[in-house]
């Protein structure tokens, strides 16, 4: 073993805002558990820091300029690089668009996409707007000055949607484009919640045994499908159903008055964000999200570890987890005729007993695989690849 190998990896993530409820916090929070802090330094490049301080990980709060989100990005970002100049890392890996860094993580995707993907939802005017936006057009040059920096040496794609996307754009990354899933709590999620909270939380509400319930576990409404989701609850097929929405959103209230104006609202719940999502999941019967555009949501794959099926959009990493009629359903995220007929289709096969219990074993089957132990070996093999090169991968 060398001296290399027998210190811990400095590394450097770089996170604009780290909340507890983030899907690269609990990213940084896998690896931490999991790689321990004998094999990994890390040190923490932010802005805004929320939470509770973890073993091995340092934090480093960065000043930007608060000032509109395209001066707080763009100085964000000369702070980063900044400070990457100063310190010693070994690698410097950045969740956000920043030019400079080893490592990029996709785990928001392509912004370029994203625009195409939401720009259907937009009218003219609308659509006229985005590509006007002085902060949309920043992210993108960042976007792609990153992707054509000589520095970037890998990029970590949490599915195989976002790889082939990216390799599309910028085929000279092809070489460099690492499919690592996400890392999922198997201990924690698994199809045992059922029997532990089912009972319990839907008493606590008020919802029969018998009541179908959809699960949607997100925020950021918009992107996640959830004023689709509203619309689909309109109809009949879905009328004996219930919708829990968990997660914030500053559409809230105007989403609450759409599904009034529907006559839904008695159906729906808005149930806030919850720091732990496991009663939710043990009490409803199928998890939606008919999203927009997400490169592999963590949600989807707790569901699925969880035992429940899964509605997905084909504009969703998780897409590539889902075998139609058995672990779940996939979508166009704005088809809503689609999304009433396979939730619909979802709720009544997991309300027959022989069904139900194959679409269980099929979903946690189907992310079995995908542990967040899983996840940091494929990590700390790169990482040590990387420092073991000197040209890029």
């Amino acid at each position: 073993m060398t001296a290399q190998d027998a210190r811990p990896l400095r590394l450097a993530i770089v996170r604009q805002a780290y909340n507890p409820f983030g899907g690269a916090e609990r990213f940084v929070e896998r690896a931490l558990a999991a790689l321990g802090k004998e094999a990994l330094e890390v040190t923490l490049l932010t802005r805004k820091w929320q939470g509770e301080a973890q073993p091995g990980l340092h934090v480093l709060q960065l000043r930007a300029v608060k000032a509109g989100r395209l001066l707080r990005d763009w100085s964000f970002a000369r702070a980063v690089q900044a400070c990457v100049k100063e310190q010693a890392f070994d690698l410097v890996q950045s969740h956000e668009r920043i030019p400079g860094c080893d490592i990029f993580r996709a785990g928001d995707g392509v912004h370029a996409t994203w625009l195409d993907l939401r720009a259907r939802t937009l009218g003219p005017l609308a659509r006229l707007g985005q590509r006007l936006s002085p902060w949309h057009r920043f992210i993108l040059s960042q976007e792609r000055q990153m992707f054509e920096d000589p520095a970037l040496r890998a990029v970590i794609c949490n599915s195989r949607m976002v790889r082939d996307d990216i390799a599309r754009r910028h085929p000279r990354l092809a070489d460099r484009l690492h499919v690592i899933h996400n890392g999922t709590d198997l201990e924690r999620f698994h199809p045992g919640l059922r029997e532990q909270h089912r009972a319990t939380l839907r008493a606590s509400l008020g919802v029969p045994e018998s009541r179908p319930v959809l699960l949607h576990v997100g925020s950021g409404f918009e992107r996640k499908g959830v004023p689709a989701l509203i619309e689909a609850m309109a109809h009949p097929e879905l009328a004996a159903a219930e919708l829990w929405i968990v997660g914030r959103d500053r559409q809230e209230s105007r989403l609450r008055a759409r599904a009034a104006r529907l006559g839904v609202a008695g159906r729906i719940r808005f149930c806030g964000p919850q720091q732990d999502v496991t009663p939710w999941l043990g009490a409803a019967d199928a998890f939606v999200l008919p999203t927009l555009y997400d490169p592999m949501p963590n949600a989807a794959m707790e569901a699925l570890a969880s035992g429940l099926p899964v509605l997905s959009s084909t504009s969703s990493g998780a897409a590539e987890l889902i075998t139609p009629g058995v672990n779940g359903e996939c979508v166009d995220a704005l088809d809503i005729a689609a999304i009433v007929g396979k939730a619909a289709k979802m709720l009544a096969a997991m309300q027959d007993p022989e069904k139900s219990v194959a679409i269980r074993i099929a979903a946690r089957k189907s992310v079995a695989e995908m542990s967040k132990e899983a996840m940091a070996v494929q990590l700390v093999a790169l990482y040590r690849q990387l420092m073991a090169r000197v040209s890029p991968l």
